[in-house]
């Protein structure tokens, strides 16, 4: 199991940005090793309750609240990683277990027991909290990233553009999953990750952009459509 407790700010910038932001960050922070071209794709399955317990809990700007996503790299990936994030304060927790492609299958399928056959207590959490409270695959988003880091500050800035999503077909190892834009393709978010503060120059640089925050998740975003929430 692994554990990363963080601050995370989130902005919306165009791709013209993204490149001149990104032409610069190469040359001063180390490049994700997965970067190449346009960057590396996330395909992420999310959960949620029959009653959307977790889509309200952010749209109302509860506090305390939490959201569970099933994360592969790749449609021919051997394995896939469940992660619960946490709002706590102005940071966010986030735990995750690494699962077998063929565990993560059975979990898209439902079959929730297939946790208890990992040691780890985190995986024993996420069963409670699946069987509990009936969650179920609600959506799935797929995009673009390229990322960079600060390793002196443990800081990730993550550009995360031509979003996409499916409400009608879970299966995140799909070579050919069917999804339709969720955002227009000329706009990128920008994910800040940081613990305790920002690096001086880093934080210039992200005031200079004249970025709009934002509030708004990727999970919200993709059941906007189907409940008619707009940004």
């Amino acid at each position: 199991m692994n554990e990363v407790l963080r601050k995370e700010r989130k902005y919306l910038i165009n791709l013209e940005q993204m490149y001149r932001d990104t032409h610069v960050l190469s040359q001063i922070l180390h490049e994700d090793k997965h970067n190449c071209g346009s960057g590396y794709m996330i395909r992420s399955l999310y959960f949620d309750t029959p009653d959307d317990r977790d889509f309200h809990e952010k749209e109302d700007g509860i506090e305390l609240r939490r959201k569970m996503r099933l994360r592969c790299y790749s449609p021919d990936a051997d394995f896939a990683v469940l992660e619960m994030k946490q709002k706590q304060g102005d940071s966010q927790r986030k735990r995750s277990l690494r699962m077998s492609r063929t565990d993560a299958q059975r979990l898209i399928r439902g079959e929730y027991s297939v946790l208890l056959q990992y040691a780890e207590p985190f995986a024993a959490e996420c069963f409670a909290m699946l069987q509990m409270h009936a969650y179920r695959p609600k959506s799935v988003v797929e995009y673009r990233r390229k990322a960079y880091i600060a390793k002196e500050n443990k800081i990730r800035i993550t550009y995360d553009h031509h979003i996409t999503g499916t409400e009608s077909c879970f299966d995140i190892f799909s070579p050919h999953l069917l999804q339709n834009p969720l955002f227009d393709p000329g706009l990128v978010v920008v994910e800040v990750k940081y613990n305790g503060f920002l690096l001086s120059y880093i934080k210039d640089m992200m005031d200079r952009c004249n970025a709009s925050e934002l509030s708004v998740g990727k999970y919200s975003l993709s059941r906007s459509l189907s409940k008619h929430y707009y940004f």
